[in-house]
């Protein structure tokens, strides 16, 4: 379904483990290419929860939005950590202007508040980061699952199963 598609996993150090892999089990299996972007600071990146180690693929400043079809971003403390880092805010922001699904779980729309694509969409995000949603001028919800345009959001952990269905099903109907 998705063989030709390249998606992009933005890593950081303290991503939320079943929120990189649940995602990338789906997408895989649905047939595309995966490709792990760090922010440079390291080699690899280790889970909150310690059961997952990833391996980067690339840097952020060394891959183009134009060759993805999709971005996702993990939540976690890795959000709040890729912010640092200019390289992953703009390749979020240059994935989004062109097009590209943008998909975030949990803290991940915090690096989208730092790429300001945000605003005026209808998005959803952990609890806690509901104000900084709103302060940034999106419209949060509490719901499982948020599809704006290209940018597709979810809560957490449960969340997951629809979360990588919506990521298929927008790759799919590109």
């Amino acid at each position: 379904m998705l063989k030709g598609k390249r998606i992009a996993i933005l890593v950081e150090e303290d991503f939320e483990d079943s929120e990189l892999v649940e995602p990338l089990k789906a997408v895989k299996d649905a047939g595309a290419e995966v490709v792990f972007v760090g922010s440079g600071s390291q080699e690899s990146y280790r889970g909150k929860r310690g059961t997952v180690t990833v391996k980067v693929d690339v840097t952020a400043d060394k891959v183009s939005a134009e060759d993805l079809d999709a971005v996702i971003v993990p939540g976690g403390y890795a959000p709040d950590k890729m912010r640092l880092y200019q390289p992953m805010i703009d390749l979020v922001r240059k994935a989004y202007d062109s097009g590209k699904v943008i998909a975030a779980v949990c803290h991940g729309p915090q690096l989208l508040i730092s790429a300001d694509i945000v605003r005026g969409h209808r998005l959803t995000s952990w609890p806690s980061v509901a104000v900084d949603l709103r302060n940034a001028g999106a419209n949060w919800v509490n719901k499982p699952l948020v599809q704006d345009g290209n940018l597709i959001t979810s809560r957490k952990p449960a969340d997951l199963p629809r979360f990588s269905k919506a990521i298929i099903d927008a790759l799919g109907a590109q």
